[in-house]
C-alpha cells in the first residue's frame, strides 16, 4: 500500500499522561513531537484529534517555532494543487516593481494633482485591485509603534496571550491561529490577533495594555486616511465624493494584526491560503520581510514593502457597489523563510449596519451597463463569508445576475 510519510506531527499532553516517542530533544512546552504515517487509503492519522489538541493548547504557532520543531505538523500541510504554484520566496527590492504605487502628495480637494492621483487610483483599483500609497499622511512614527506593539502583543508568553485566546470573532478582542482551523483543508503558518475599531471601538479593558493606546491611536488616522482614499474612489467612478461615506462604508472597522514565525518547512505550507477580501477596503501596513503576493494575469506579483508605505486592496463589496468598475483581487502571503518573524497589520473597512441593502450604485447602472449584481443585506453577505461556504470569488459569483439571450435576468436564487 502507497503511503505518504510526514516526519513530524504535534501531540499536545495537557494532563494526559500519554507516552510517545520522541523525535527531537525534548523541549519544555506542552506538546511532543511523534513520526506519524498517512495512509493514503486508510486514514491513520486523526487529524480532527491534532488540531482539537493544538487549538487547546493556545501556544499558536509561534509556540511550535519556540519548541524548536524542525518539521510541521500534518495539518498545516497544503494539498500538491496548492504547493504546486508556490513560487520561491525573493528577497524585497529585487525585480521590477509592478503593483502601482500612487503618491498622495497634493492631491486634496482642489488641488492641480488630484484629478491625476484620481485617474492613477482608478486604473489600479479597475486593474490590479492593488496598490500602494505613499505620502499619505499618517505620521510614520505612528506606524512604527504600532506595528511594534503588535509585534510586542505576539512575542509575550504564551499563558499572557491566553487570556484572550477565542474563536468567537464576534468579541472585541480575540486572539488564535487561523480563524478557519476547523474547516480549512489546511492551516496556515502564522497567530492573529483581531480587534474591533467601529462601529463601536471594543471594551478599552479587553485591548491588551500592550497595544491599547497605540491601536486607539491608530484607529484615529484609519478613519481620516479612509475617509480620503473613499473620496478619491468615488470620484474615480463618477459619482459624489461623499457617496461610500454616506453608505457607512467606512464605520465597520476591524484591525488584525498577523505573525507569521521562520516556517522550518516553507514549502509544505503557506502563511495565508489565497482569498479576496470581503469588505469594502482593506488598509495594510506590512513589514520589511515580505511574502505577500497578489494575482494578476494567471500569475502572482510580489507586493514589495516599502518603507512607510501603505497597501491598499479592494474588496468584493466594493466590487459589487462599483457595478464591477472596480476589482477586487485575490492574494495570498508565502510561508516566512526567513530566520525573523513576518508581522503585518490590516484594517478592514466595511458598512456600519449590518440590516442595510446593498447592491450597485444606481448611478452606475444604465441600458448600456445594466446591473451585474442583486441585491442583498451586508448579514446575509458576512454570514455566507464567514461559513465559508463559498471560496474566493464564489462570494461575488454567488450575488451575480445571469443576463439570458432573451433579455431576462436569473437572479441566483
Amino acid at each position: 500500500m502507497a503511503t505518504t510519510t510526514v516526519t513530524a506531527s504535534v501531540l499536545f499532553q495537557i494532563g494526559t499522561g500519554r507516552r510517545r516517542r520522541v523525535m527531537t530533544p525534548r523541549v519544555p512546552v506542552s506538546h511532543r513531537l511523534r513520526s506519524t504515517t498517512i495512509m493514503s487509503s486508510s486514514e491513520s492519522y486523526d487529524r480532527a484529534n491534532e488540531v482539537k489538541r493544538f487549538d487547546e493548547s493556545k501556544v499558536g504557532v509561534k509556540g511550535l517555532v519556540d519548541s524548536g520543531i524542525t518539521t510541521i505538523p500534518p495539518f498545516f500541510v497544503h494539498p500538491p494543487e496548492t504547493l504546486s504554484d508556490l513560487k520561491p520566496q525573493t528577497r524585497p527590492g529585487s525585480g521590477t516593481e509592478i503593483i502601482p504605487v500612487i503618491d498622495l502628495s497634493g492631491a486634496d480637494l482642489g488641488s492641480n494633482r488630484r484629478s491625476d492621483v484620481v485617474d492613477e487610483m482608478r486604473r489600479a483599483a479597475s486593474t490590479f485591485g492593488f496598490f500602494q500609497i505613499v505620502n499619505h499622511g499618517v505620521p510614520l512614527e505612528v506606524l512604527d509603534r504600532t506595528m511594534a506593539s503588535m509585534k510586542g502583543f505576539h512575542e509575550q508568553p504564551t499563558e499572557v496571550k491566553a487570556r484572550v485566546y477565542r474563536r468567537d470573532i464576534g468579541t472585541g478582542v480575540s486572539y488564535m491561529s487561523n480563524v478557519d482551523l476547523y474547516h480549512s483543508k489546511a492551516a496556515s503558518w502564522r497567530d492573529t490577533i483581531q480587534i474591533r475599531l467601529g462601529p463601536k471601538l471594543a471594551d478599552l479593558d479587553e485591548i491588551p495594555e500592550i497595544c491599547r493606546n497605540e491601536v486607539i491611536e491608530w484607529d484615529r488616522e484609519i478613519k481620516q486616511l479612509g475617509e480620503r482614499l473613499m473620496g478619491l474612489l468615488c470620484e474615480g467612478l463618477g459619482v459624489e465624493n461623499g457617496r461610500l461615506k454616506d453608505m457607512t462604508c467606512l464605520e465597520g472597522r476591524v484591525v488584525v494584526a498577523h505573525y507569521y514565525p521562520c516556517c522550518p518547512q516553507p514549502d509544505l505550507t503557506v502563511g495565508l491560503a489565497y482569498h479576496t477580501d470581503p469588505g469594502v477596503l482593506t488598509v495594510v501596513q506590512q513589514d520589511h520581510v515580505g511574502g505577500l503576493q497578489v494575482k494578476y494575469g494567471g500569475g502572482w506579483l510580489d507586493v514589495k514593502p516599502i518603507p512607510g508605505a501603505l497597501v491598499i486592496n479592494i474588496g468584493d463589496l466594493l466590487q459589487i457597489i462599483s457595478n464591477e468598475e472596480y476589482k477586487s483581487a485575490e492574494h495570498r502571503v508565502l510561508a516566512n523563510s526567513y530566520h525573523e518573524p513576518r508581522v503585518s497589520m490590516a484594517v478592514f473597512c466595511s458598512p456600519g449596519n449590518r440590516d442595510d441593502v446593498y447592491g450597485p450604485m444606481p448611478e452606475l447602472i444604465s441600458p448600456e451597463k445594466p446591473a451585474i449584481y442583486r441585491q442583498f443585506t451586508l448579514t446575509d453577505f458576512m454570514t455566507r463569508f464567514f461559513k465559508k461556504e463559498l471560496d474566493c470569488k464564489s462570494l461575488t459569483n454567488y450575488y451575480k445576475i445571469t443576463h439570458r439571450k432573451n433579455g431576462t435576468n436569473n437572479d441566483n436564487m
